[in-house]
């Protein structure tokens, strides 16, 4: 069996071994390596190239948000879950918005961890509870109006927004749909005029409202 290697950024060091103890018991995931703050968490991906890096948001220097941006940059492959005590929502779009695929709260489960990890590495999103209930809420709240934008949307739109939310590229999105990058590009602008959205978070948080990434609970 391949594992899941994964690097671990974090500033605690009783926090990185608590978490190493816990993955590598899994079957299909291991630890390849451990970073204390943003930087260092840059240069050990590009060093290390794993599949995923559990990003802690709050370190010293260059802080998670800013490394989450430049390691989904440079590096498409990889994929960030940011491991947080913050459960603010707006702090969470924020997240998305530098690329991440996932956030888990520090207070969740052992377990919740181990799955969000193979969720993201299967190309889904994912969402802690207490933020997925926020996302429910907000959606019950702007159901019908949102509904009618939605409408407006064609079927290969539709498919387009639903694998930008699960974080995939343009040049990914083209070989998925057999189409060419520009023809995703083109539809990704008209998507966003039509739903009058602005960037990558703000189609995450539609998507995620509208059913079309999978919400693990």
């Amino acid at each position: 069996m391949k594992k899941i290697r994964v690097l671990l950024a974090d500033d605690h060091t009783l926090v990185r071994a608590g978490i190493r103890a816990l993955l590598e018991r899994q079957p299909d995931q291991e630890v390849v390596g451990e970073a204390a703050d943003g930087l260092q968490a840059v240069r050990m991906t590009e060093e290390l190239q794993p599949d995923v890096v559990l990003m802690d948001l709050a370190m010293p220097g260059v802080n998670g948000l800013e490394a989450t941006a430049r390691i989904t940059k440079n590096f498409s492959r990889v994929k960030v879950l940011a491991l947080t005590m913050h459960d603010d929502q707006e702090y969470f779009f924020e997240v998305l918005q530098a690329g991440a695929s996932g956030y888990v709260l520090k207070n969740a489960a052992p377990q919740e961890l181990v799955t969000a990890i193979r969720a993201v590495v299967e190309g889904k999103a994912y969402l802690s509870p207490g933020v997925a209930r926020y996302l429910v809420g907000d959606f019950l709240r702007r159901a019908e109006p949102e509904g009618r934008a939605y409408n407006g949307l064609t079927e290969r739109e539709r498919e387009v927004l639903k694998l930008i939310a699960q974080g995939m590229t343009n040049q990914e999105i083209a070989q998925a749909l057999s189409i060419s990058i520009n023809t995703v590009q083109v539809h990704r602008t008209h998507i966003m005029d039509k739903l009058d959205l602005h960037n990558r978070a703000e189609l995450i948080k539609y998507a995620i409202r509208k059913g079309l990434i999978q919400l693990k609970d």
